[in-house]
């Protein structure tokens, strides 16, 4: 990791977090305004898992890494870089919720928004924590 301390790799969590949360808010509104459009395909943002992945790297060495004598040699691990993943809209081509090919389910995206939102919330006091710890240090 080369974050030196936890406060700093938190807060940077936090905000990416976050700025999923903003971006999922602008797909599920454009999910519901487009609820009665024929044939449209709703969208979902995918982050957390993908961070999730990338954040389980750090356990993932194996017991015996490879040595590279060149740079063409393929490694046999390679930590990812939480920093690296982005935030991803995936259209959802799977599933058909009318009979006019659209999948936008209205309760669905209302409860996606709901939960969101809730989230949201929680980050962000989350982030208030953090920093009243780092206050609470400096007094």
């Amino acid at each position: 990791m080369r974050i030196e301390n936890s406060f700093s790799q938190t807060v940077d969590m936090l905000h990416r977090a976050m700025d999923a949360n903003l971006v999922r808010r602008d797909v599920i509104a454009n999910n519901m305004a487009n609820a009665n459009v024929p044939n449209f395909k709703r969208s979902i943002v995918n982050y957390e898992s993908e961070l999730k992945r990338a954040l389980d790297t750090e356990k993932q060495k194996p017991a015996l890494e490879l040595t590279l004598t060149n740079p063409k040699h393929i490694p046999n691990w390679k930590e990812r870089d939480y920093r690296d993943v982005q935030i991803r809209r995936v259209l959802d081509y799977t599933s058909t919720y009318n009979n006019n090919g659209n999948n936008v389910d209205p309760e669905q995206e209302f409860m996606a928004a709901l939960e969101n939102q809730l989230t949201y919330t929680l980050l962000a006091q989350a982030e208030t924590f953090e920093f009243s710890q780092i206050n609470q240090a400096l007094r």
